[in-house]
């Protein structure tokens, strides 16, 4: 018979393995490595959806300004509306939270002509305040018919307080103080103040716009002597609604 031989210690030390204190401080070191690399993830995907937002916050601000500035600048001295009373038209309506005039619409949003538009800061109910915009053909428009052919659209949301303010020129020929409503409604005024505070949930805020009409033909009737020739042919005849260009 073969004599056995003689064991080594080293090789039942390498034979041994780990022991379960060494398994369980692997695992435990790989769970942090796991955990601190899914909170950097977490955080980066958070920033990524927090930039998104604000970028989608920045957009919707600018295009409500956008939108606004082009519709007032091009508010025309077309009649929507007529007292019979006074034998007055109507061609502009301001009020610290209303606002409504004829003004082309935009090429994609139009099917033609002018339309009498809306603008108005209206209660929310998420609380705050909203810019909504209306609006509808003046062919055929009926100041009386208090609904709307469409929904207002909501041009801005988040709102804390909002307000219109005009400006025209007095009989000096300066300019006046900024006015919280518009008195005389057959005239436009030069110019048009909107001025909105945002809520501190909005995180965004926006500029106080001055925005000048580009056709003041209507303002400016208001420098003329009410029996002159001039104010006499600017001012549209009772009952009838000025077409662009001057056609009735």
């Amino acid at each position: 018979m073969r004599a056995a031989q003689p064991s080594r210690p080293g090789l039942r030390a390498l034979a041994r393995g780990f022991t379960l204190l060494e398994v369980m401080l692997a695992i435990l070191l790989l769970a942090l490595l796991l955990a601190g690399t899914y909170g950097a993830i977490r955080t980066a995907v958070r920033a990524m959806h927090s930039g998104e937002a604000a970028i989608d916050r920045t957009n919707r601000l600018r295009v409500a300004q956008e939108f606004v500035r082009h519709q007032v600048s091009r508010i025309m001295p077309l009649a929507f509306d007529h007292d019979s009373a006074t034998g007055a038209n109507f061609v502009f309506e301001g009020k610290r939270d209303l606002m409504r005039f004829v003004a082309p619409m935009p090429g994609y949003l139009s099917k033609g002509g002018p339309y009498v538009q809306t603008l108005e800061f209206a209660g929310s109910r998420r609380g705050g305040r909203q810019l909504l915009f209306t609006e509808a053909m003046l062919n055929g428009f009926d100041p009386n018919e208090k609904k709307s052919a469409r929904e207002p659209s909501v041009l801005l949301d988040g709102i804390e307080d909002g307000r219109f303010q005009y400006r025209t020129i007095d009989e000096q020929g300066q300019l006046t103080d900024w006015l919280d409503s518009w008195e005389d409604p057959s005239i436009t005024p030069l110019m048009v103040r909107i001025v909105v505070r945002m809520r501190a949930d909005a995180q965004v805020q926006f500029p106080t716009m001055d925005i000048p009409l580009l056709l003041d033909v209507g303002a400016r009737r208001a420098l003329m002597p009410a029996n002159s020739p001039q104010a006499l042919m600017a001012a549209p005849q009772p009952g009838t609604h000025l077409q662009p260009g001057g056609r009735r």
